[in-house]
């Protein structure tokens, strides 16, 4: 899978990464998918001391199976800071993203997108990377606050910041804690949602990104053993 060139340096310092924040914050573009997807790539990453490692997992909706993955390391470099996790993450999942043969319809983050301070997370930023259309679907809250969504599957209750509206908190399974879903880039709120309920398992997590969470867990294991 070819990439475009990236908008920023990944060698930056954290002064540096916010101002790029801000900056690409601009560039995203919330509007509904144009068709059904059907190929959604989840994609996650676990960390060593001087390493990173990624998997990608291509889910397809309609068969409700596996497709293709790939996973994949490089030396860590830049610190993990609470808001900038884009900047340690994203490399290291291009590398993964580049080992595709096909395309995926959308990028689904275990992470925040429009929800982040600046307006610019995870999946924003591997969004605008790319150029193709991305959501986050986070575990934890990173900003906002919310009501719990009622106990049955696919209720939500709006994650506001102050008085703007900046993602969902959704139930995937009865009485199962929600997840914290966000726009990325080239979708709207409702399509972001939809997609996450439309890959459950019978897990919290979206089949995608639970996925790609064993799968680089397992890798990450591998690796190091070989070390």
């Amino acid at each position: 899978m070819t990439l475009p060139e990236s908008e920023n340096s990944w060698n930056v310092t954290p002064k540096e990464a916010i101002e790029i924040q801000r900056r690409l914050a601009g560039s995203v573009s919330v509007a509904p998918l144009p068709t059904s997807p059907r190929f959604v790539a989840g994609i996650d990453c676990a960390f060593s001391d001087d390493l990173a490692f990624s998997a990608v997992v291509v889910w397809d909706i309609v068969e409700r199976r596996v497709v293709e993955s790939r996973t994949t390391s490089r030396p860590l470099e830049f610190p993990y800071i609470p808001g900038l996790l884009s900047f340690r993450e994203i490399p290291v999942i291009l590398d993964a993203l580049r080992l595709l043969e096909g395309i995926p319809d959308v990028l689904m983050c275990d992470g925040q997108g429009y929800a982040h301070p600046r307006r610019f997370g995870l999946a924003c930023h591997i969004g605008v990377a790319t150029r193709i259309p991305s959501c986050g679907c986070a575990k934890s809250r990173l900003i906002g606050l919310h009501d719990e969504p009622h106990l049955e599957r696919g209720s939500r209750a709006p994650l506001m910041d102050g008085e703007e509206l900046v993602g969902e908190v959704v139930r995937t399974r009865v009485r199962v804690k929600g997840v914290y879903v966000s726009v990325g880039h080239l979708i709207d709120l409702e399509g972001a949602v939809g997609l996450v309920l439309s890959c459950g398992g019978g897990f919290r997590l979206p089949e995608p990104t639970r996925l790609a969470d064993r799968l680089v867990g397992e890798f990450k294991r591998s690796e190091l053993r070989g070390r």
